[in-house]
């Protein structure tokens, strides 16, 4: 699927060293599962869960889920290995953590021919995300607002105010080139009111979706990330003014007593196509 038109409001972390996780994940209405062999996984671990992940993509029923692998660091020990392991896994795409320029990603590209994402979870990445975005194998960028924020040494604030501008420069390189952004997880997951208003922000600021860590923040992030059915009725009526206007060649398309122009038009159609892109995963 064009990665430009598939959803992307949830992606849920799973461990690549759970399997019950794993099969769970083949009925969650997730819209990524992000397999994590990195910081989900202790080192003692690391050659189970590789094992354990590639058994569980082999045996596929995850549907139309995307599928990304969060691999270890090529500095490590495991990175290289787990991109060997996953290399005619059946994925679409890699995961790589703390990127700091651009040859962190020639280096997993070497490795591999799948589409590459990446953590953008230090402060050089975030100075160097308009070259990390512009590679041509990057497909996404994630934000590592946990790493980051210990990294800046911020304080932890409801209106993330401590990490804005790298969020914002973030989502600014991803739209300059066309790729995915992905915002930070919400780590207090019992908190649903916070979990919803950290969504909201991220919606507002121009994300296309959530990165979870519990399968109980689905539902929040698929509904704050999807357009409403005010935002879809909007569009209509924007689409369907413009083109009377067009066809009489004469006069002002005004929907809601506000002009409409072919920008508007355009985000719009963009709104349309992202509901209609939305469908229950199988």
């Amino acid at each position: 699927m064009d990665p430009t038109l598939r959803p992307y409001r949830s992606l849920l972390y799973i461990p690549g060293s759970k399997e019950r996780a794993l099969d769970k994940a083949r009925s969650l209405p997730v819209d990524a599962i992000l397999f994590d062999l990195e910081d989900a996984v202790m080192p003692d671990a690391k050659h189970d869960a590789r094992r354990t992940l590639c058994a569980a993509l082999e045996q596929g029923g995850y549907g139309a889920r995307a599928r990304i692998v969060r691999i270890n660091g090529l500095d490590t020990g495991w990175g290289a290995d787990d991109v060997a392991a996953l290399r005619d896994a059946d994925i679409d795409a890699l995961l790589l953590p703390k990127v700091a320029t651009v040859a962190d990603i020639d280096r997993l590209a070497a490795l591999c021919d799948c589409p590459i994402w990446t953590m953008m979870e230090t402060p050089l990445s975030i100075f160097n995300a308009q070259q990390i975005a512009a590679h041509p194998r990057v497909q996404g960028l994630v934000a590592g607002t946990n790493d980051l924020a210990k990294e800046l040494g911020s304080r932890d604030r409801p209106d993330r105010l401590p990490l804005q501008m790298a969020l914002q420069t973030m989502l600014l390189a991803a739209r300059a080139h066309g790729v995915i952004a992905a915002d930070g997880v919400y780590n207090q997951f019992t908190d649903a009111a916070g979990l919803e208003a950290e969504c909201a922000q991220g919606r507002d600021l121009g994300f296309d979706g959530k990165t979870l860590i519990h399968p109980a923040q689905i539902e929040i992030a698929n509904r704050v990330f999807a357009p409403s059915e005010a935002e879809i009725s909007l569009a209509r009526r924007q689409i369907a003014a413009f083109d009377e206007v067009l066809a009489r060649r004469q006069g002002v398309a005004v929907v809601d007593g506000k002009i409409v122009e072919n920008l508007h038009v355009e985000t719009a159609k963009k709104t349309l196509a992202r509901a209609e892109a939305i469908a229950p995963p199988g």
